[in-house]
């Protein structure tokens, strides 16, 4: 009924832009349930049912938040002056979009609303790495809030909005290595510190215990599901279908998640004289996540190098963080710490000049250009970005850990999350029978 009345060529435009990116917002959406099972599967059995329901209800909340206070600092219109507006949105505080987009608008405001929420969820869920089988339920809540509010939005302002300082500065981060994966990492990893590691995860003499997850099939399931949901996330980015461009930023995503997973079981096979499943799982998700931001700045050579070194990047990444002694159990920090910051610095190497332009954000990298200008932007991106979340993250949840305490007792730990915390066990029949047995 909409086109009855011979609409003009912009709303088509509009309604077939509208279409897409609505169903790339509902493949990000469902991207939770991939986090759902690579959690669950990477941990053990007692905390399954605590990892599920937690994940439902702080997408909840988090979209709730972001509503009333989220979209309006990163997005929200400047009513305050340049000087703030480079720095964090205004306006738009509940937000309230028009039921129904004027001829010539390129997306209804609902729609893009959506779509990015659908990113302020899949950062939050990158956090709760840190947090996995010892925090507080209490401490998920409270840090929703904080996180949605204060530490997301305003990385997201800076690089994505037109307002913000490093968007104006010519940061490119596509679909967000940096201002997704990074900051969901860097908020994992001051979780992980503050909470301090499992116990039994290491030994007074600093070696380490290998605590298994409970099922490689869900691992590799929820990397199927999120591997699907990543082309909703990148090629979504492009808001629109437009000349088909989205098109090419799929195809790019494809092959950086080839080549991430194709590098990890590789290096993991020469390391180790075996094939690492849960090391190819991580590659796979690793070379997704640096592709991110390079999918739409890059030539397919250069997003396969990309994944490659990715895959390779995790291996080590992940040895290094279990050297220090950081317990990270779904590897959080490796896959979109490690591999965020890889991806944001690739664009200053691999990006061609003609794709800058043609996206109108910053330039060509070294091998295009011969130009280090690029490199240095992307640089100071990681650096500063870095930087805030990590700060803010300890003092908010340093905070959070005096005034309430983020984790568990001892007892409820060993016992597990899913009774101490809801009275109930994700597996009542395995459990049931472990416990007969005892």
């Amino acid at each position: 009924m909409a086109f009855a009345d011979d609409p003009s060529a912009a709303t088509l435009n509009m309604g077939l832009n509208s279409i897409w990116v609505l169903v790339a917002a509902i493949l990000v959406i469902l991207m939770q349930g991939g986090f759902i099972l690579l959690e669950s599967g990477s941990t053990r059995m007692k905390n399954a049912g605590h990892i599920a329901g937690k994940t439902i209800f702080t997408l909840g909340l988090c979209t709730l938040i972001y509503w009333a206070i989220g979209y309006a600092f990163a997005f929200g219109a400047d009513n305050t002056g340049t000087a703030i507006s480079n720095l964090i949105g205004s306006g738009d505080f509940f937000f309230s979009p028009d039921k129904a987009a004027g001829d010539g608008v390129g997306l209804p405001p609902a729609i893009f609303f959506t779509f990015q929420l659908a990113f302020a969820a899949v950062s939050l869920s990158i956090a709760w790495g840190g947090f996995a089988e010892r925090a507080k339920l209490s401490a998920y809540l409270v840090f929703t809030v904080l996180f949605t509010a204060l530490i997301y939005p305003v990385i997201a302002h800076w690089i994505w909005s037109a307002d913000g300082w490093l968007f104006t500065k010519g940061a490119q981060d596509y679909a967000g290595s940096t201002v997704v994966h990074l900051t969901g990492a860097i908020a994992a990893f001051a979780a992980t510190v503050l909470l301090k590691p499992r116990i039994g995860r290491f030994n007074k003499d600093g070696s380490a215990n290998e605590i298994l997850g409970h099922n490689q099939v869900f691992g590799a399931l929820s990397v199927l599901i999120l591997w699907v949901g990543w082309f909703g996330f990148n090629a979504g980015s492009a808001l629109g279908v437009g000349d088909g461009f989205f098109g090419y930023v799929a195809f790019n995503t494809q092959l950086g998640a080839a080549g991430g997973a194709v590098a990890a079981l590789l290096i993991s096979w020469l390391m180790n004289g075996k094939a690492d499943i849960t090391t190819t799982l991580n590659g796979a998700l690793a070379g997704l996540v640096a592709i991110t931001a390079t999918c739409a700045f890059v030539e397919p050579w250069a997003a396969v190098v990309i994944g490659l070194l990715a895959g390779v990047l995790v291996y080590f990444s992940a040895k290094f963080f279990e050297k220090i002694k950081v317990d990270d159990p779904i590897f959080a920090l490796s896959v979109h710490g490690a591999a965020g910051i890889w991806g944001t610095l690739a664009n200053g190497i691999f990006a061609t000049d003609a794709l800058a332009k043609k996206l109108n954000v910053g330039q060509g990298g070294l091998i295009d250009t011969g130009s280090w200008h690029q490199l240095w932007v992307q640089l100071e991106s990681v650096v500063v970005c870095g930087a805030y979340v990590l700060i803010v993250s300890f003092l908010l949840l340093g905070i959070m850990k005096v005034v309430m305490g983020l984790r568990v007792t001892e007892e409820q730990e060993i016992i597990g999350l899913d009774l101490s915390e809801h009275g109930t066990f994700g597996y009542p029949e395995q459990m049931k029978k472990a416990q007969q047995t005892m």
